[in-house]
C-alpha cells in the first residue's frame, strides 16, 4: 500500500520577530551599533575602565565593528537568503532564537570587558566566554546552512561555509592575540575579518547593486518611460576586482610594500570604477533605496584610491581604512537592510519610509566627517571624529524608528516571513 504524504504544518513562532532571521539581526545589529558607537565615544576619550594592558582599546572597537555588527547583518542576511535559494525551511521561533541568543552573549560580554567591569577576579574573562559563545554562534549558523543546501544539493552554495569558516578563523586569530598578549595576531584577525567582509560585500554587490537597479527602474511608480533597464556586467571584471583585491590584502596585512599596495589598490579602485559607469543610470537618483547602493560603492571606490595614494601623501593609513568600513560596511549595510526588510516583510519597495534620505544622508556624513574633512584639517581631528559618531548613531536610532515596528510585526499579507 502506497503511503500519502501529508501536508506539512505550517511555520510558527511565538512572535513575528522570529519569524525569519533578517528580522532579529537587522533588527540587534541597528540597535548594537547605536550602543557599541555611544561606549566607544566614552573608551575613546579615556571615560572606561577598558584594561588597555589586556588589549588595545582600538581593536576592542575594530573587533566589535567586524565580528558583532557585520557579522549580525551577514547572519541576518544569509539564513534568509539559504531559505530563497535552497526552499529549505530555516530555523524560527524558538531554535531562531538560540543562535541568535549566542551572538547576543558574546557581545554582552565583549561590552563587560569594554566598561571594565571585573568578573573572577579579573575582566579579561569576558574575552572567554565570548571566544565561547562566538564559535558556537557561527558553527549554529554553519550547521543549518550546511544541513539545507545538502538536502537539496546545491553543492555550489557550499562556498558560504568555507567564508563562514575563514571568519571564525581570523576572529580565533583576535582571541589567540589577547590570551597570548600578542597585539599584533589580534591586529591581524580584526583585518583578516574586515577584508573578508569586503570581499564578500564586493561580490555580493557585483549581483545585487545592479540586480536592484534595474528592477527598481523597470518595475518603479511614477517613472518617465517603463522601458526595461539592462546593466552591463562583465566575468573579466569580476576575476580582475578579485586578483587585485586578494594581492591587495596580502599587501596591506602580512607584506607591506607601498608600491605593491598602490598597484593592487588602484586596480581595485580603477575596476569597479569602470564597473559603475556601467551600472549608471539618471533614474536611480529618484530613489533613495538604489542611489544609497550606488553611493556606498562609489565610497568603496575612493577608498582604495585613498589606499593607493596613502604611501605617498602621508596621510594616516586609518583614514583609508575607514572609509572602505564605512562605505562598504556601514552605508552598503544600511541600504541593503533598508530595502531587504521591506521586500521580505510584503512592504512596497517603491514606497518606502521617508526617514530613509535622511539615515542615508547621515552615512554621507559620516563618511565626510572621518575620512575627508581629516585630509583637508587634521587640527580638528577630534572634533571630525565626534561627528562622525553622532551622525552613525543618529543614522541607526532613525533606523530603528522607522524600521524596528516593521521588522516586530507580520506580514500585512498574512505570510509567514
Amino acid at each position: 500500500m502506497q503511503s500519502t504524504k501529508l501536508p506539512s504544518k505550517p511555520p510558527t513562532s511565538p512572535h513575528p520577530i522570529l519569524n525569519l532571521s533578517f528580522r532579529i539581526f537587522f533588527s540587534a545589529a541597528a540597535l548594537f551599533a547605536v550602543v557599541t558607537m555611544l561606549l566607544w565615544a566614552f573608551v575613546f576619550t579615556g571615560h572606561t575602565d577598558i584594561d588597555a594592558q589586556v588589549l588595545n582599546p582600538l581593536y576592542w572597537h575594530g573587533h566589535e565593528m567586524v565580528y558583532g555588527y557585520a557579522l549580525a547583518v551577514v547572519a541576518g542576511f544569509l539564513l534568509t537568503a539559504v531559505k530563497t535559494w535552497t526552499g529549505v525551511m530555516m530555523p524560527h521561533g524558538y531554535k531562531l532564537l538560540g543562535i541568535f541568543v549566542c551572538w547576543l552573549l558574546a557581545r554582552l560580554s565583549w561590552l563587560g570587558f569594554g566598561l571594565g567591569i571585573t568578573l573572577i577576579g579579573d575582566s579579561i574573562s569576558w574575552l572567554y566566554i565570548a571566544a565561547l559563545f562566538d564559535v558556537v554562534f557561527v558553527a549554529s549558523m554553519a550547521y543549518v546552512i550546511c544541513r539545507a543546501v545538502w538536502q537539496v544539493k546545491q553543492y555550489k552554495q557550499t562556498g558560504i561555509l568555507a567564508k563562514l569558516a575563514l571568519l571564525t578563523f581570523g576572529n580565533g586569530l583576535c582571541y589567540w592575540g589577547i590570551i597570548n598578549a600578542d597585539m599584533n595576531t589580534t591586529k591581524i584577525g580584526i583585518y583578516f575579518g574586515f577584508y573578508l567582509i569586503i570581499g564578500l560585500i564586493l561580490t555580493i554587490g557585483r549581483r545585487v547593486v545592479p540586480f536592484f537597479i534595474e528592477r527598481g527602474l523597470s518595475m518603479g511608480i511614477g517613472m518617465e518611460t517603463s522601458e526595461p533597464v539592462k546593466l552591463r556586467n562583465s566575468k573579466g571584471q569580476d576575476i580582475a576586482s578579485l586578483v587585485f583585491f586578494f594581492a591587495f590584502f596580502i599587501s596591506d596585512v602580512f607584506y607591506p610594500n607601498q608600491y605593491l599596495l598602490t598597484v593592487t589598490a588602484l586596480g581595485v579602485a580603477v575596476i569597479n570604477i569602470v564597473r559603475l559607469i556601467g551600472w549608471y543610470h539618471h533614474g536611480i537618483w529618484q530613489k533613495p533605496l538604489l542611489w544609497s547602493l550606488y553611493i556606498a560603492f562609489l565610497g568603496m571606490c575612493l577608498s582604495f584610491l585613498l589606499y593607493a595614494l596613502q604611501p605617498w601623501l602621508g596621510y594616516p593609513h586609518s583614514l583609508a581604512m575607514h572609509g572602505l568600513a564605512i562605505a562598504g560596511i556601514g552605508m552598503m549595510t544600511v541600504a541593503m537592510m533598508t530595502r531587504v526588510s521591506l521586500g521580505h516583510t510584503g512592504r512596497s519597495i517603491h514606497q518606502p519610509p521617508k526617514t530613509v534620505n535622511l539615515m542615508y544622508g547621515l552615512m554621507v556624513l559620516v563618511f565626510v566627517s572621518r575620512v575627508l574633512l581629516p585630509l583637508v584639517d587634521m587640527s580638528h581631528y577630534l572634533v571630525w571624529i565626534m561627528i562622525a559618531q553622532g551622525a552613525w548613531i543618529a543614522c541607526f536610532v532613525l533606523f530603528c524608528i522607522s524600521y524596528l515596528p516593521m521588522l516586530a510585526r507580520p506580514r500585512p499579507d498574512g505570510l509567514f516571513g
